[in-house]
């Protein structure tokens, strides 16, 4: 294809350079000279140079150029967006601000912003708050100390009871005893003696500080009675045989003593003509039998509260 003279190359790239390129397209677009159809003859009847410019074959790499898209500094920040989008973004940064203003002042201590009323009201109600915690505390103390002391006290006057139960008990003759004490032997293979001479040997012996005795076998206690004479000596309605052992529980020096002496019981007992024997006995006297208490008739037990 033979090339345009200079002169017609330059003004084929004016009107090239004239023709409108469209700016919302995203694509290139390939566009031509409008003036494509031939002009007018001049009157000399040559053509014109455009004429023969135009009528000339035109190289494509001048005038088939792409067209560039022509993009606002608007489309690069927000391509796909309008009015709407831009209304959006800015409620959201006025949405984190709000979210970082609040978090600052939650953080902030908020005593400072109290006022010197408030700030005393506050401190008011947390004095007595702490009376109050400290008068509960003193309260459950309190109580732990009389748990603790009555679980003390129930424990005591337990054993008390226990205590007294078993020397109620001994006393009573509802249970065996054993300890330090007299063994007496009495014999009267003649009958001489009567239950005088026992009752006086039974009141000496408590005189002394006799605790338990055990005559024959059976159990001395305070409703106890002698009763009859010679062979037909009864306790309690039991005949006793005339070969009689005693065992006594208490001081044996104190009972010995308190029993030999000139006109007591053992010397009367002797004058009626039986014979005994008293040994302090280096073993416990072990005193086995029991009474059966008899409940009262009329007699009725006082409570300490009444």
């Amino acid at each position: 294809m033979p090339a345009l003279p200079p002169k017609q190359s330059r003004v084929v790239r004016r009107l090239v350079s004239s023709i409108p390129m469209p700016a919302s397209s995203d694509t290139p677009s390939w566009t031509m000279p409008s003036a494509a159809v031939s002009p007018e003859p001049t009157k000399n009847g040559s053509d014109s140079p455009a004429q023969g410019m135009l009528s000339a074959p035109m190289q494509p790499e001048l005038w088939m150029q792409p067209s560039l898209p022509q993009i606002s500094w608007r489309e690069m920040l927000f391509p796909h967006s309008g009015r709407s989008a831009i209304l959006v973004g800015l409620l959201c940064a006025l949405l984190g601000f709000a979210l970082v203003v609040q978090f600052r002042s939650t953080n902030e201590d908020q005593l400072a912003s109290l006022r010197q009323e408030d700030l005393v009201r506050l401190l008011e109600e947390v004095t007595n708050r702490e009376n109050q915690l400290e008068e509960e505390a003193a309260r459950l103390l309190a109580t732990r100390q009389e748990l603790t002391t009555g679980t003390d006290h129930a424990r005591a006057a337990l054993e008390v009871a226990r205590s007294r139960a078993s020397v109620e008990g001994i006393l009573s003759g509802r249970l065996p005893a054993q300890g330090p004490g007299l063994r007496i032997d009495i014999a009267d293979p003649i009958g001489a003696l009567t239950a005088r001479e026992y009752v006086n040997l039974l009141e000496e012996l408590r005189n002394a500080g006799a605790e338990v005795v055990q005559v024959g076998d059976y159990r001395i206690v305070t409703s106890s009675t002698f009763t009859g004479r010679g062979e037909d000596i009864r306790l309690d309605g039991n005949v006793l045989p005339t070969d009689l052992t005693w065992l006594v529980i208490g001081d044996p020096a104190t009972m010995d003593r308190a029993l030999e002496i000139p006109g007591g019981a053992l010397p009367q007992i002797r004058q009626a003509g039986a014979t005994t024997t008293v040994t302090q006995s280096e073993a416990p006297i072990e005193i086995t039998a029991t009474a059966d208490l008899r409940s009262p008739v009329y007699a009725q037990p006082v409570l300490a509260n009444e």
